[in-house]
């Protein structure tokens, strides 16, 4: 008996795991995003020597390393290794062969991995940035055994080379580079390492020093310049490779790139080729593909871009000779494309990966080995745009002579990630939703056409609406026949309760929003706020060159979506439900933040002036105190209801609150003094209603804040002193027009441009267990709902929702609440406030880097939909009062219609019954 009741129990045990599982996923969801894999820092690697599955490792231009699973593009794990990564960071990932360790290198970090798992196994602080990382492929006698050294090379004003222990990260020797030339790279051969330096000369062109080290004590031992005073006159047109064991190389072009040069590193000679013109179109980009393998054959593959076309040339190193030669060239094609390198047996094969088809050849000839065609690579963009291939990495599958099988990780012009198996897509991973600068809530053309219909007849008299409804369901007959077809199933799932919530077109309770997001690299992506498996459409709404960047700020009116950008001097309107553009104008005014008033930060200070009027003097200038400077400046949501103008006591008596909707949240700060101020502000008349000075601020630490209704809130960390520890704290506010209930105290309406007092401010501190980065409120259709405050924990990774009424600054102080104010739910006050494990919106999941949280009110009362953006993209509903207006998930269907016909049946049965009797208690006698 005990064997059966164990197994019933481990049954019951899987089936509520998997209950809490759907229950996390049916509101929520989470993009756990890596940022734009690079170039040189991705490839296939298998996690140990024991395993035969690869998987794909990158570090991208978020500063972000992991690992990706080929099979389904989920992430097996990562680590965020900088925060705010300059786009001109340089980042670099090695693997050891036939060992489970990764190597990182950024800023002045440098760490080793377990590939299996993504555990720490050391990690080492530099005094300068990190210029090259490279592991040692040698095994000399300073080698630990079954571990491969590092090769950390390090710029700054203390250049060095250092060799770092593969097991421990203790340092074995240093080398330290002398003079002001700069650190570029390091490389290894089988007997020597290699220091690639930059000098710069008098005329500003560069030579190339290259410095030949011991590897066993790092003494130098050789010492060469290459490169003339006229051919190398930026940086930019070195193409690094690496450091290849069998053949170390570094070459560069021509500003112009009309000669390709290559040095075979340790040969004081430099083989120079003509690099041909394709339609007589400059060449535009050079880079070099080179296999990072100890045994392999020694080639690499030129590639060669143009405005229009890509071709490639493949050399040979004899190194026998050390000669250098070119072996023959891929043809020229139309579009962009890119190139990937793979090593089988020392053998090595070239990738090729056009907008239509993939083609791998030998590096030993020049022949097809496979060719497959490229399908639907399942990204949403416009008929009218290219998607184009920007860098790929490649794994092959070799059965004798042939390639039966091959996996291309793609990064797209688009900005996702996609991995093709033999030219069919696998996986897309939306890599560019990463890099949102600004997003916004809109709603579809099919809802909001309903709601403007809905909208006229309620304003109409009761003739002319019933008219109008007539002709809106005549027209809406057209739709009958799909209805007809589709509505068994339909049916089906809403009785069972398999069905959503109804998609785009049937939004009934404004779930399916569309979420804009303007992204770094200029382009504009759509989401559906209750159905993220998929992205609407994208388009690149404004093209940006190489290194540019802009500042955009979306918004929303009904299905139109704006955008503004570069100081709003360009104005462009796009339709939310395809994306198509509109409009587009141009503009020169300042920064808006209210209508009719713009607001700029000049000579320190705060200025408002009239957008309506020309030549508009200054409204009002605010000026912050000596040695202080402005950290943010917060206003109060433009889109921020308000059920109640007074908030009703237990006694059923009214405070009233002070609304007013132009009032802003200033914070600045004295770095030397450590001084924190918070200012509300009019920003209409520039009056302060409130301020408060903080003393003792960890300034290093985020200042978060937000505006909403009558009330405002703050997030600061004190420093640790010889009197008190380190604190996060958490500052509440809420203004009233008078403290005496039933009392209006400003005299009802008022105007903010004439003087009627200050309003009344109640605050209350509280200590918070960590940090918080990000503020932000729920919103609802009404503001009926009690709200919600949003707030993001860096440390954690997390997004809570903290009832208001938690925080709420009139809890009483050192007494228990009377039965009034428990009836209107306030607590005691407790200065000290632990998050409860309810408040995580993310449940267990790790939200990396949100930068901003945006809310937006569903069409039912009890929801407001929330996303969350910045490194990972986050989105959930969430329902503060509880959702009183919808039906729940779990609520049985099948149960009410069961008892309903129950009662029928019951009904009808018993209905003969009672007739009789009735009939008899009036015709028979006792």
């Amino acid at each position: 008996m005990r064997l059966p009741l164990f197994a019933a129990a481990y049954l019951l045990l899987r089936t509520t795991a998997a209950v809490y599982a759907d229950e996390a996923w049916n509101v929520d969801y989470h993009y756990a995003l890596l940022g734009q894999p690079q170039q040189d820092t991705t490839f296939f690697h298998q996690p140990s020597s024991s395993s035969k599955a690869s998987l794909v490792y990158t570090l991208s231009d978020k500063g972000v390393v992991g690992t990706v699973n080929p099979r389904d593009g989920a992430i097996v794990w990562r680590h965020a290794l900088a925060q705010n990564v300059s786009q001109h960071s340089r980042g670099f990932l090695r693997a050891a062969e036939g060992q489970d360790v990764v190597v990182s290198g950024i800023e002045n970090q440098v760490a080793a991995w377990s590939a299996a798992d993504g555990r720490l196994a050391w990690d080492l602080k530099t005094d300068g940035p990190v210029e090259d990382v490279e592991v040692l492929e040698l095994d000399d006698k300073l080698a630990t055994a079954g571990t491969k050294d590092v090769l950390v090379l390090t710029g700054g004003d203390n250049s060095a080379l250092q060799r770092i222990d593969g097991a421990s990260g203790t340092k074995k020797w240093q080398y330290q580079i002398e003079g002001n030339d700069q650190a570029y790279q390091v490389s290894a051969s089988s007997t020597e390492v290699f220091v690639i330096l930059l000098h710069k000369t008098m005329l500003g062109y560069y030579k190339i020093r290259v410095v030949s080290l011991d590897s066993v004590d790092g003494h130098k031992t050789d010492e060469y310049t290459l490169s003339s005073d006229s051919e190398l006159a930026t940086q930019d047109t070195i193409l690094s490779v690496g450091a290849n064991s069998a053949s170390p190389i570094i070459a560069w072009t021509d500003a112009t790139h009309t000669t390709l040069k290559v040095n075979l590193i340790g040969s004081k000679s430099t083989a120079s080729f003509n690099i041909d013109k394709h339609n007589d179109q400059a060449v535009e980009k050079v880079s070099i593909q080179a296999p990072y393998h100890t045994n392999s054959l020694a080639h690499f593959l030129v590639h060669y871009e143009t405005a229009d076309s890509h071709w490639a040339d493949v050399f040979h190193i004899n190194l026998s000779k050390n000669k250098i030669e070119k072996s023959y060239s891929l043809p020229k094609l139309s579009g962009k494309g890119a190139f990937s390198t793979s090593v089988s047996d020392a053998n090595v094969y070239f990738t090729r990966i056009s907008q239509d088809e993939i083609t791998t050849v030998s590096s030993a000839s020049h022949g097809v080995l496979g060719r497959w065609k490229v399908q639907d690579l399942g990204v949403a963009v416009g008929a009218s745009e290219r998607v184009t291939p920007v860098h790929a990495v490649s794994e092959l599958s070799i059965k004798g002579d042939s390639i039966s099988a091959i996996r291309t990780a793609v990064l797209l012009s688009t900005g996702d990630w996609v991995l093709l198996r033999n030219g069919n897509s696998v996986w897309t991973r939306p890599e560019a939703l990463a890099d949102i600068e600004s997003a916004t809530f809109a709603i579809s053309s099919a809802v909001e056409e309903l709601a403007q219909e809905l909208e006229t007849e309620a304003h109409s008299n009761p003739v002319a609406a019933y008219i109008h409804r007539v002709k809106r369901h005549i027209a809406e007959l057209r739709l009958l026949p799909n209805t007809l077809i589709t509505l068994p199933q339909r049916f089906m799932r809403g009785f069972l309760g398999t069905s959503s919530d109804g998609g785009m077109a049937k939004d009934t309770f404004g779930f399916h929003q569309i979420i804009a997001c303007a992204t770094r690299n200029g382009r504009l992506i759509a989401l559906d706020a209750g159905s993220p498996d998929r992205v609407l459409w994208s388009r690149q709404a404004v093209s940006l060159k190489t290194g540019e960047t802009w500042q955009p700020q979306l918004t929303s009116h009904a299905d139109i979506i704006s955008l503004e950008h570069d100081g709003v001097k360009e104005h462009l309107a796009f339709n939310a439900t395809n994306g198509n553009l509109i409009m587009t104008e141009s503009r020169t005014e300042t920064t808006v933040s209210l209508p009719n008033v713009g607001y700029t930060f000049e000579n320190g200070g705060l200025e408002a002036k009239r957008l309506d009027v020309e030549n508009a003097g200054s409204i009002w200038h605010f000026s912050p105190n000596t040695n202080e400077n402005i950290h943010s400046l917060v206003p109060r949501p433009i889109n921020d209801p308000v059920a109640s103008i007074g908030k009703v006591l237990g006694d059923r008596r009214v405070l009233y609150k002070y609304l007013n909707p132009n009032v802003a949240l200033l914070a600045t700060t004295n770095s030397a003094a450590n001084i924190a101020n918070i200012y509300i502000l009019d920003t209409i008349s520039g009056a302060i209603l409130y301020s408060a000075t903080h003393t003792g601020i960890d300034l290093s630490a985020p200042i978060a804040s937000l505006v909403s209704e009558n009330w405002f809130a703050y997030s600061l960390t004190a420093s640790a002193s010889s009197e008190s520890p380190k604190g996060h704290q958490l500052i509440v506010g809420e203004m009233f027009e008078s403290l005496s209930p039933n009392n209006r105290g400003l005299t009802g309406n008022f105007s903010t441009l004439e003087t009627t007092g200050e309003p009344y401010t109640l605050t209350a501190t509280y200590q918070i267990p960590e940090p918080i980065s990000k503020l932000s409120v729920t919103q609802t259709k009404q503001g009926i709902t009690s709200r919600h405050i949003l707030a993001y924990l860096d440390a954690s990774s997390a997004i809570i929702g903290i009832p208001y009424t938690v925080l709420d600054p009139r809890r009483p102080v050192g007494r228990d609440p009377t039965k009034d104010e428990q009836a209107e739910g306030l607590l005691r006050y407790a200065p000290i406030i632990e998050f409860d494990a309810r408040w995580y919106l993310n449940h267990q999941r790790e939200v990396l880097g949100l930068t901003n949280i945006i809310t937006s009110p569903a069409l039912v009362e009890s929801t407001s939909l929330v996303f969350g953006y910045g490194m990972d993209v986050f989105g959930t509903r969430v329902g503060a009062s509880g959702s009183f207006d919808v039906l729940g998930k779990d609520f049985n269907k099948f149960q009410m219609l069961a008892t309903v016909v129950g009662l029928f049946a019951a009904t009808v049965g018993v209905a003969p019954l009672v007739m009789r009797k009735g009939v008899d208690s009036r015709w028979k006698f006792t």
